[in-house]
Parts: structure tokens; C-alpha cells; sequence
């Protein structure tokens, strides 16, 4: 049984990729990446017992220069 042979395309090439992203492909992570900033940025109050302290300032500085 003999395989059958892929014969190349006779169009030109581009030299561009026909890429599209959907919508939700960058809507859906943006989200994401927003709802954990403000629950890290938002957490302040609420500070656990042996955090570190370099944490909370670098949370403090990200947070103060959101809300410029």
C-alpha cells in the first residue's frame, strides 16, 4: 500500500502570519490579571503575621501609583 505525496502550494508566500485572536483571548486574561492586582493591592488592611515588610512597601508604592 503505497502513502499519498503532500504537494506544495503553488501560491506565493506572504512572509505574514494570518493570525487572529479572539476577543475573549485578551479580555479574559486582562481580567484576570486586574482582579488579582486589586485583591493583592486591596489586602493591606488585612496583613498576615510574619509578612514581610519590603512586600507590603513595594504593595503600598504599585498602589499609590495606580491611583495617580
Amino acid at each position: 500500500m503505497s502513502a499519498r505525496t503532500h504537494t506544495r502550494s503553488t501560491q506565493p508566500a506572504t512572509g505574514r502570519a494570518d493570525f487572529r485572536l479572539p476577543w475573549w483571548g485578551v479580555a479574559l486574561p486582562t481580567l484576570a490579571f486586574i482582579v488579582l492586582l486589586v485583591l493583592i493591592t486591596g489586602s493591606h488592611d488585612a496583613e498576615a503575621a510574619g509578612s514581610h515588610p519590603a512586600i507590603s512597601h513595594l504593595m503600598d508604592r504599585v498602589q499609590h501609583s495606580l491611583s495617580r
